[in-house]
């Protein structure tokens, strides 16, 4: 079980990227409010490999999602690899665990 989202981009200030923090909009998710049932979830990133390792050219990196980022629904995450400048833009896997119910 699992939602989407999408991977913006580098938290960021004016002048210095912070590539440990990925930005991550949640699918039907627009505002702060709505990201607290979020936090504490686990991200998996995707993506397919040239060399195919155990039968399987699809490989994974995980994340946790740890807060809030604005207004609009976006929240942080951070992965245990810091995830790739390629993947920006790309989809990425939020799962429903652990639960905070």
């Amino acid at each position: 079980l699992y939602s989407k989202g999408r991977f913006l981009g580098f938290k960021r200030g004016q002048r210095a990227q912070h590539e440990n923090t990925a930005l991550i909009q949640l699918e039907n998710v627009n505002s702060k409010e709505e990201t607290t049932y979020y936090e504490g979830k686990r991200v998996a990133y995707l993506f397919r490999a040239p060399t195919a390792k155990k039968g399987s050219n699809i490989r994974c990196m995980w994340g946790r999602i740890t807060r809030p980022h604005g207004n609009s629904g976006v929240v942080r995450a951070k992965f245990r690899h810091n995830l790739p400048p390629s993947a920006m833009g790309s989809t990425v896997r939020v799962m429903m665990y652990p639960s905070n119910i």
